[in-house]
């Protein structure tokens, strides 16, 4: 992966996803469909420079830049980018960092304070495309560049091949951590669960990032299993995409962990609580939802687990976990 630097001489293409790591995959699609409607561009992603390792797995990508969030403009001089694109979102934060630019063409959605354009069905020529909220992620960003003649596919997740630890090959993934209080899962279930897998011969680790070692940790501990199974903390972001590829089985909430098994077609087990798998989940394949939408409650930043996801329990697991591990 290139820093961004000076132009090579190639027309610049930039796409705009300040967001986590689950954000970036959903958009996959979208870059792949960008890369093949102008190869002659150098493709820049603005994301977080944390998901660098990622980046560094999706086809066709040149450059990052590193973008933390919408607060601050792009350190780019005006008139640079030839093609800006918004994959961020709808509202005037992220349309005002690439309408600030001065791209030749911006792929955006409509913001109505700046477009000008009233709701409803009607679009007149050349306007950019309203914002539909019921979209799957996939899908909305493959429509939005859809709508300026750029073809894709909502199922192309696939990334390249992440870096191995070979003594982890085939082990089963257990991804305790969420970026919020409303995606964890219980620890005594997580526990049952390792349990449970290990004794039918599942070599099981623990992963999260390194704010939730205390919790993987107690997560093994209640498990009976060795602390030398918890990864979290230990892993960068390219190797545990590597551990997520090869892996028997993922179990995880919707997180960042469960994109990486969709993009590598391994056998997964997806809790959902706030989101809606409508909207999150994974893509046909060898991966089981497991949800009660009847009582989402939907707060995705609330310190408890939804009860949605509270709604699913460990013998839930299990028998998904007997459908589709490998």
């Amino acid at each position: 992966m290139q820093e961004l630097g000076c132009p090579d001489g190639r027309p610049e293409l930039l796409a705009l996803r300040a967001l986590k790591l689950g954000d970036l995959l959903v958009a996959v699609p979208a870059i792949h469909a960008l890369r093949r409607a102008f190869p002659q561009h150098r493709l820049v992603l603005a994301v977080p420079a944390w998901l660098e390792p990622v980046v560094d797995l999706v086809d066709g990508v040149d450059a990052l830049l590193p973008t933390p969030g919408l607060d601050d403009p792009l350190p780019l001089e005006r008139g640079r980018i030839d093609i800006a694109v918004n994959l961020h979102g709808s509202g005037p934060e992220s349309r005002g960092l690439v309408d600030a630019l001065g791209a030749r063409v911006s792929i955006v959605h409509r913001v109505e304070e700046l477009d000008g354009f009233a709701g409803g069905d009607a679009e007149a020529e050349q306007a950019p495309p309203a914002w539909r909220a019921e979209l799957h992620e996939r899908r909305r960003w493959v429509r939005l560049v859809g709508a300026y003649g750029v073809a894709g596919d909502p199922g192309e997740v696939r990334l390249r091949s992440a870096p191995a630890i070979p003594e982890l090959e085939g082990a089963t993934v257990l991804h305790v951590g969420a970026a919020y209080g409303s995606r964890l899962w219980p620890v005594a279930r997580f526990a049952a669960v390792a349990e449970a897998l290990a004794a039918e011969g599942h070599r099981v680790v623990f992963t999260g990032g390194a704010g939730e070692r205390e919790r993987a940790l107690g997560v093994a501990t209640a498990a009976g299993l060795a602390q030398e199974r918890v990864l979290a903390g230990r892993l960068d972001l390219g190797r545990f995409a590597g551990v997520i590829q090869r892996a028997r089985l993922v179990v995880s909430a919707d997180t960042g962990a469960a994109h990486l098994a969709s993009a590598y077609g391994t056998p997964s087990v997806v809790l959902f609580g706030p989101a809606s798998p409508e909207q999150w989940g994974p893509p046909p394949g060898p991966h089981v939802v497991l949800t009660d939408a009847r009582l989402r409650r939907g707060d995705v930043f609330a310190p408890d687990p939804d009860p949605a996801l509270l709604a699913v329990t460990v013998d839930d697991v299990l028998a998904a976990a007997a459908r589709v591990s490998r």
